[in-house]
């Protein structure tokens, strides 16, 4: 049998730079989490199928990774966080009045039927809050995810709110069946307005509601549009969510995050348990939303607890794509090396420990007497270790700072 040492299509290695930029990126992010009371909550990678069921509505039942426990229940590689925290904290806090915010962080896994370069296990890291139907809820999770992009060092970033009310209202509004209205969800996904009419056209779809729709794409921009969705809102329920949306951006104002706010009410979730806002954030430099969320008020009920709630993910991939991409920094750890050989290993040990015990991080490499300095200082860089210490026989310490390239000599004798 021929041993695979590559990894599966869809699926990569972390590792070195990368995978210490990952870890600090989460880091920052997890901290703005927990700066707003968020509490850290991890859920199997695995779960019953039923978490994840059709009607769910999470990701489509035919992208999940399915299989056998020993005792023949069917269970499913999580595609998604959310319904995993739902269905924690419809057991965990079942007896809970007050509202509950928990945060985490974990990898997803999606077995996309057209693969097109897209990567099949993701990180995610994310929050949700349970227990709260409010704008205050809603302005929060919003104000979240701009402190915690602009954390990052994103600068150029907007989140695009929409509401699911408005879009659902056009649709009954359109009065098409079941299958029509699916077609026009895809559509209006795929910025297809020429599609839309043809439908309509042929459904004989009245007047009003055909000009609600030509104008969709004009819908998106400042919190002036919401004055004009207003005048084409076509139920009670799109209006209420327009005027939701309204109250959200003056909080938003309050959190001093209104410069990365746009709207867009021709947005449509991805994921079929949104009920009220949903939102997306956008940079440049990577092909898809950065971040994805909304609000779900009926999700926890299909676990046994009736309870509204609202939560987002940052997709970790996508967003260190991004910051690649606009050459932006993030700040890892700062690895040192101190090269040494048999005669200066006791000094080595021991401004190894003395450094450790201040909190830096040290590499220790012995090398031959005969080894030439550049091999490791070629090996240092590779690695993005920050400085390196050369321990020379004659009790001299040739002191690399490879972030500014500055070299200075000590005397080992002295520094002990």
């Amino acid at each position: 049998m021929e041993q695979k040492l590559h990894t599966p299509e869809g699926v990569r290695d972390i590792y070195n730079k990368e995978c210490e930029t990952k870890l600090a990126l989460q880091k920052k992010l997890s901290t703005v989490l927990h700066l707003y009371g968020y509490q850290d909550i991890q859920t199997p990678t695995f779960e019953y199928y039923d978490v994840f069921r059709e009607e769910i509505g999470s990701t489509s039942t035919q992208e999940l990774y399915k299989f056998f426990d020993r005792e023949g229940n069917i269970l499913a590689l999580r595609p998604d966080i959310t319904p995993s925290v739902a269905r924690a904290a419809a057991t965990l806090f079942e007896a809970e009045d007050f509202p509950v915010r928990l945060c985490y962080a974990g990898n997803t896994f999606i077995n996309h039927t057209s693969y097109q370069g897209r990567l099949k296990e993701n990180t995610q890291l994310g929050a949700e809050l349970i227990g709260l139907d409010s704008i205050e809820a809603d302005a929060e999770m919003i104000a979240m995810v701009v402190d915690g992009l602009k954390k990052t060092g994103l600068k150029e970033f907007q989140v695009s709110i929409g509401h699911i009310d408005f879009i659902r209202g056009l649709m009954e509004a359109a009065e098409l069946g079941e299958e029509q209205s699916a077609e026009i969800r895809a559509l209006i996904t795929n910025r297809n307005y020429f599609g839309i009419e043809e439908i309509l056209d042929s459904n004989h779809v009245k007047g009003s509601v055909k000009t609600a729709f030509r104008i969709l794409p004009e819908l998106a921009g400042g919190p002036e549009i919401l004055d004009d969705a207003l005048k084409i809102a076509s139920d009670v329920n799109a209006r209420r969510g327009i005027v939701r949306l309204q109250h959200i951006y003056r909080l938003l104002k309050l959190y001093g995050a209104e410069d990365h706010i746009t709207f867009d009410l021709s947005m449509i979730g991805s994921y079929g348990y949104y009920s009220g806002i949903i939102f997306r954030a956008y940079t440049y430099g990577t092909g898809d939303a950065v971040v994805r969320g909304g609000r779900y008020d009926h999700l926890l009920g299909k676990f046994g607890k009736n309870t509204p709630s609202i939560g987002f993910a940052i997709i970790l991939d996508e967003l260190m794509n991004a910051l690649n991409r606009q050459k932006i920094t993030v700040e890892t750890i700062h690895r040192n090396l101190i090269v040494y050989t048999e005669a200066t290993e006791e000094q080595a040990v021991s401004l190894a420990c003395s450094f450790r015990e201040k909190g830096r991080n040290i590499e220790l490499l012995k090398r031959e007497n005969a080894e030439e300095r550049s091999g490791y200082e070629e090996y240092a860089r590779r690695t993005g270790a920050s400085a390196m210490l050369f321990l020379r026989d004659d009790g001299k310490i040739e002191m690399l700072n490879l972030m500014t390239g500055e070299e200075k000599l000590a005397d080992l004798n002295k520094q002990n």
